[in-house]
């Protein structure tokens, strides 16, 4: 029988992201962390042997779903279904395993393990994203282009320029990612209720032992641990992660919705398969979907993120378990949407086609209006016109050509009305000068050099290894 599966493992997400949520990393990990476990207790003097440990060593990925299954079914609990299913495959090291512990020993642990492997991968995938947009933003940095404010025409700006505040999102983004990534400890074993007090019994009173204990897990598994908590570690915590991941798909989101507003104004064209369909009905269809699926997922990562949120503002005391349920789905699902976002991100700048003569098209249908205050002081100033004459003349020429456009769906002919004007006493090379729009783009080129020779290249350069090139995506 056909069951429901989630579109971000069937449709979106990556084979690595869905392998770090998987039920083989899960459960090889909480192994790994029995290991780690009975590991430090050996060796501050519990009685584990060496053989107990090799056993479990070779029995780390060889788990019997189908027996966790039954034993699950019987315990009613996930840990010691795994903790007898472990103990199967080691019989030698079965009294010992999960000596002390309580669930949260494996299961927050793991969750932290899993969001910090996780987090990587969208590193490696917001560092390449990072490096494809510098190289647009570089390539079309003297690219004048219509600027918008309210998306009204406004002063000129560079396609280039307008691509750097994209990568400059992602950079905050990154900065972001890379401080909670800094502080991200393991929860270590802390016991029932953070006390540690059933580490405390085993190593008969010895505080200095519980206390190594802890930290000897946390080095063996490549992480500092907390210093407190309840039974869980904080919940904040997970906040925080997913508030990363709500600001990359802020990022993103922003930047789909400009491409498909370039889209309409046919200014920018996605990447287009030779056989892609736009439309089931309108064939010559070419709709912006790849930058409306980052917006749709982008809304769902955003949306997610108050899960934690709720989640932490409602732990009772030491612990209670309303977060469990959520976290299992809240969790893995916005890093796998998240994955997703990016990988499309990535697909679309790299492959983006640009139409330079509709956006000087576009401009060119502004800019007449713009440029009227310096053809009025050049002819002032290098003609001998008298100003408010001249000005008269400008505003009843502009209004005569804003008619045109927007009475009779014509071109702007602002231009050549002031040029057949006699009173400007202009050349056409004159006045070609005056309204090269390249005069009206301000220091936009130079801030594309400035910001990426400063800020980009050299994040870029440090980060040179840690790229990830974003799986094919499924059209």
């Amino acid at each position: 029988m056909d069951v429901y599966t989630s579109p971000l493992c069937e449709r979106y997400a990556s084979a690595k992201m869905k392998h770090i949520f998987s039920s083989d990393f899960k459960f090889s990990t909480w192994r790994k962390l029995w290991i780690a476990l009975a590991e430090a207790e050996q060796e501050l003097g519990i009685d584990i042997s060496d053989e107990q440990l090799d056993e479990m060593r070779r029995h780390i990925y060889d788990i019997d779903y189908d027996f966790a299954r039954e034993k699950e079914k019987e315990f009613r609990h996930d840990v010691m279904a795994h903790v007898h299913t472990f103990g199967k495959a080691c019989p030698l090291a079965k009294p010992i395993i999960h000596l002390g512990a309580t669930s949260c020993f494996v299961g927050d642990n793991t969750d932290v393990i899993q969001m910090k492997e996780a987090l990587l991968l969208i590193r490696g995938e917001l560092v390449g994203c990072i490096s494809a947009v510098r190289d647009f933003a570089y390539a079309n940095r003297a690219l004048a282009t219509l600027a918008y404010t309210h998306f009204q025409a406004a002063q000129p700006t560079t396609v280039g320029k307008r691509a750097c505040l994209w990568l400059q999102d992602l950079v905050f983004d990154l900065e972001t990612l890379d401080f909670e990534l800094s502080r991200l400890k393991l929860l270590g074993c802390k016991g029932t209720t953070g006390t540690a007090a059933s580490f405390l019994e085993l190593f008969e009173g010895d505080h200095d032992k519980v206390k190594k204990l802890d930290e000897m897990i946390g080095r063996k598994m490549g992480f500092d641990v907390v210093h407190v908590s309840g039974q869980t570690y904080s919940r904040k915590v997970d906040f925080n992660i997913l508030a990363v991941l709500s600001g990359v798909a802020q990022s993103a989101a922003k930047f789909s919705n400009d491409i498909r507003l370039l889209s309409h104004l046919k200014e920018v064209e996605e990447p287009f398969e030779s056989g892609q369909i736009g439309s089931s009905a309108m064939a010559y269809k070419r709709n912006p979907m790849r930058s409306e699926r980052i917006a749709s997922l982008a809304r769902y990562v955003m949306t997610d993120a108050l899960n934690p949120a709720i989640t932490a503002s409602a732990q009772w005391f030491e612990r209670t378990l309303d977060d469990s349920a959520n976290r299992r789905i809240s969790i893995p699902e916005a890093f796998l949407a998240t994955d997703a976002i990016l990988a499309l991100y990535s697909n679309v700048i790299r492959g983006l086609k640009l139409y330079p003569k509709i956006i000087e098209r576009n401009l060119m249908r502004e800019l007449p209006f713009m440029a009227t205050e310096n053809i009025l002081m050049y002819c002032v100033t290098h003609k001998g016109g008298d100003r408010q004459e001249l000005h008269e003349a400008i505003r009843a020429h502009s209004v005569a050509a804003a008619a045109v456009v927007k009475e009779q769906g014509g071109e702007n002919d602002l231009l050549e009305r002031i040029l057949n004007d006699p009173a400007f006493k202009l050349t056409k090379e004159e006045l070609l000068s005056l309204t090269d729009a390249n005069a009206f783009t301000g220091r936009a080129q130079q801030q594309v050099e400035e910001y990426i020779a400063e800020v980009v290249d050299p994040l870029l350069e440090k980060n040179r290894e840690s790229a990830v090139a974003t799986e094919q995506i499924k059209v």
